[in-house]
């Protein structure tokens, strides 16, 4: 795991949208993991804007994202498809058949769940996956005690995970109390993992997923595991972490950092 702090938000994003076109500039083919949430609207906006500057080509991606909610229709406003074709998909020139969420209205959640799985199999699997972390240390919705083998699944949600989610709803009441999502197992097949996390209010939780032990009760500390992950912060979600001196460091001096210096 490499840490990557920023000074700001919006320069984490910034940074971490040149490492997705870098990749897609290598393998215009590639397999992207992607997430939802108000950090990513940063990110996903500055996608867009590179994407309308040419210097981004999403023809020939493929999408699957982490997450979608128990029992809403991909043109509820509040789903994730919703969410990712206002945010991103409505913006750049994929095709849209090759973006991939489970359905939040299937009525077989174990077929779904197993269905989806064979989706991401048959492209190849993911090549790059986009994770946010939740206050509750979550990645995708894989909540506490969320196998660290685990496949893509329905789960139920934390009352800590509705109460950060829910005033994005009209009626907060209405925000499910379940969602499918991609399992830990699945994320670590990714060949590299990218997460970022902005904001003072996850600084504890980034630096106990980070440095602390390895835990189910955090799903984000299973990272730790994965051989080619990289953790953008900006300098307020990094605030808690113990080696913020040898992550800075790095970023300035390791040679496969230099060439973003001057364009973050």
């Amino acid at each position: 795991m490499q840490v990557i702090i920023q000074p700001t938000a919006e320069k984490a994003a910034r940074l971490a949208a040149l490492l997705i076109a870098d990749q897609i500039g290598t393998n215009p083919f590639t397999v992207l993991g992607l997430a939802t949430g108000r950090t990513m609207e940063r990110l996903y906006s500055q996608l867009v804007e590179l994407y309308s500057s040419g210097k981004i080509d999403f023809s020939k991606c493929r999408s699957f994202n982490l997450d979608e909610y128990v029992g809403l229709e991909p043109t509820d406003p509040h789903s994730y498809r919703s969410y990712m074709n206002r945010n991103l998909f409505d913006k750049i020139n994929i095709d849209k058949e090759s973006t991939h969420l489970p359905d939040g209205v299937a009525e077989d959640y174990a077929a779904e769940a197993r269905h989806y799985e064979e989706l991401i199999e048959q492209a190849g699997g993911i090549d790059l996956q986009l994770l946010g972390i939740g206050r509750s240390g979550h990645i995708g919705f894989n909540e506490p005690l969320s196998a660290l083998r685990s496949r893509t699944r329905e789960k139920g949600l934390t009352r800590t995970t509705i109460d950060q989610n829910s005033p994005l709803f009209d009626r907060p009441e209405d925000m499910p109390s379940r969602a499918f999502t991609m399992g830990i197992g699945t994320i670590l097949d990714a060949r590299k993992i990218l997460m970022v996390v902005t904001g003072s209010e996850k600084a504890d939780i980034l630096a106990k997923a980070v440095e602390g032990p390895v835990t189910s009760m955090i799903s984000a500390t299973a990272l730790q595991l994965h051989e080619s992950t990289v953790v953008i912060a900006d300098e307020d979600a990094a605030r808690d972490l113990q080696a913020q001196d040898y992550y800075h460091w790095l970023y300035e001096n390791e040679p496969e950092w230099r060439k973003y210096h001057d364009k973050v």
